[in-house]
């Protein structure tokens, strides 16, 4: 909602388990006295190039600091980019993964998951042993160890949501809540996302569900030239956010804006803008909250079906991005490529689908942009040269990609999914009570299926009636069905000009933001 190359799918995951229940030792007297750990290593391997995904398990009594895990190949392995969940280095066929900031302390009984890229050729054999702190595994805890060597490691303040077309549906299911998994709503720092199967996880591999709010302002106030939000961004108006039991928060940004384009106030653009989104995106992360950044407007020139503006700035939602947001992209991954805790939303609500002619047509435009965009006069950068664009710079945070018709239609979303080296792409979903796909039968031929194989995220929820029916009826199916959502919008709005969930920064709900906070009391 807004105010105001051809390759397809997933690599196969084929892969080598090597599991070992080991004893630390040698790493003072206190080690000496039997701690274990278990080591996990996965791949996923598409013939050039592999995942490897590693899970440090602390089985012991006492919890390991600065871990530092080690092993080495036997092949040409070759580390590709930085890793995530850990410090990732390789010197000669040797491995190591350092602790991150977040996690440098194992505790007795807790694990942790890191994962990196390798690209090799020929075979890609597991490696035969691991070391933690420089000390072999090597089996059960023994009262008087004898270490073993083993491998050497070196290191518009209006909203004007359009109604959608989207896919039919038939079967029709509804679930009342059954939340599981962490909802990650500690005191600390957001948790490390990373995507396994169909689901987001932490560093210690347990489901993360997102559950929270939208909070408009970075999107629109900077371009219009009023300041960097609407409404307040600090720790009282976070802790507001926390008090309602959230645990998300997606923050449209503005294109025109972090980029620093001249028909934007100096004051609003370039490094002070990007300074006040990092110290919002921080501030959340640091109240345990995942920020999730948007990108909500975009340049390119569009005035055709649905155009929202006429005017070649970001200053309203287009229906696919421009020659710009590559370059956005580039910036936002470089700026939280070591920060696995930030998810990045390519773009708001694509509706290639508007533009150019043909379901099928608006798919390939929306992967692949350029050429494939027929009706759209703008150079279109499709979701492949961003997800290019992010992991290029070396970011391998969670990537949500909205579908068509203002994010409201999936149906061709895995046939298309772009080619991530990374793993960590997510659906990004909206539903509103006028979209095509508003009814439950339509959420569970088209939606429940893509969430069996890829996480899905309702980036936003609504309705404009200023009620909270409908929005109920969607997360207690979300629920059900284990899909994270955040409500449109953590803005003081009345309902005339849209769905908006607080009357007040404080966190006083309106009728309609009523049903959302009751909601997460009861399943966070």
């Amino acid at each position: 909602m807004t105010v105001r190359t051809t390759t397809t799918a997933l690599v196969a995951a084929l892969a080598a388990t090597a599991a070992a229940t080991l004893a630390l030792t040698g790493a003072g007297p206190a080690a000496a006295a039997g701690l274990q750990c278990s080591v996990d290593y996965t791949t996923n391997d598409w013939g050039s190039g592999f995942t490897a995904n590693v899970k440090l398990t602390n089985a012991g009594t006492t919890p390991i600091d600065n871990w530092s895990l080690g092993y080495a190949y036997t092949g040409n392995q070759t580390l590709s980019g930085s890793g995530w969940n850990g410090t990732w280095s390789q010197s000669g066929k040797n491995v190591t993964v350092a602790a991150p900031a977040w996690a440098a302390t194992l505790a007795a009984g807790g694990s942790v998951s890191a994962g990196a890229n390798f690209s090799y050729s020929g075979t890609n054999a597991a490696p035969a042993s691991f070391t933690v702190n420089g000390v072999a595994c090597n089996g059960a805890s023994s009262p008087s160890p004898s270490p073993s060597p083993s491998v050497s490691t070196s290191s518009s303040p209006s909203p004007s949501p359009s109604p959608s077309p989207s896919a039919s549906a038939s079967a029709s299911s509804s679930a009342s809540p059954s939340p599981s998994g962490s909802t990650g709503t500690g005191t600390g720092k957001a948790p490390a996302l990373h995507v396994s199967g169909n689901k987001l996880v932490d560093a210690n591999g347990a489901q993360v569900v997102l559950r929270g709010v939208n909070r408009s302002g970075m999107e629109f106030m900077c371009v219009q030239g009023y300041g960097f939000s609407d409404g307040p961004v600090d720790a009282a108006s976070i802790a507001a956010i926390k008090g309602w039991k959230a645990n998300a928060v997606r923050v449209p940004v503005n294109e025109d804006c972090w980029n620093g384009y001249a028909n934007v106030k100096p004051e609003y653009a370039g490094e002070n803008y990007r300074t006040a989104v990092k110290n919002f995106v921080y501030a959340l992360r640091d109240a345990g909250l995942t920020p999730i950044i948007d990108l909500h407007w975009t340049q390119g020139l569009y005035t055709g079906n649905s155009s929202g503006c006429s005017d070649v700035n970001s200053t309203c939602q287009k229906p696919m991005p421009g020659a710009g947001a590559a370059t956005f992209w580039s910036s936002v991954a470089t700026t939280f490529k070591n920060d696995p805790s930030v998810v990045f939303d390519l773009l708001n609500e694509p509706y290639a689908d508007r533009a150019v002619s043909g379901l099928d047509q608006a798919w390939n435009c929306w992967r692949d942009g350029g050429s494939a965009c027929p009706g759209i006069n703008y150079p279109v950068s499709g979701m492949q040269t961003l997800v290019n664009s992010v992991r290029t710079a070396g970011a391998n945070n969670v990537i949500l990609l909205g579908g068509l018709a203002y994010s409201n239609d999936l149906g061709q979303w895995l046939a298309h999914k772009p080619t991530d080296p990374a793993g960590n792409l997510a659906a990004s979903w909206h539903v509103y009570n006028f979209n095509t796909c508003s009814s439950q039968s339509c959420w569970s031929s088209t939606v429940a299926p893509l969430a069996a194989q890829v996480p899905v995220v309702v980036g936003e929820i609504g309705e404009n009636d200023c009620a909270h029916s409908f929005i109920d009826q969607v997360m207690s199916w979300a629920d059900a069905a284990k899909v994270s959502y955040l409500g449109w919008t953590w803005n003081t709005w009345d309902c005339g000009q849209g769905p908006s969930l607080i009357s007040d920064f404080d966190g006083t709900p309106t009728a309609f933001g009523l049903g959302l906070k009751n909601h997460l009391a009861a399943v966070n």
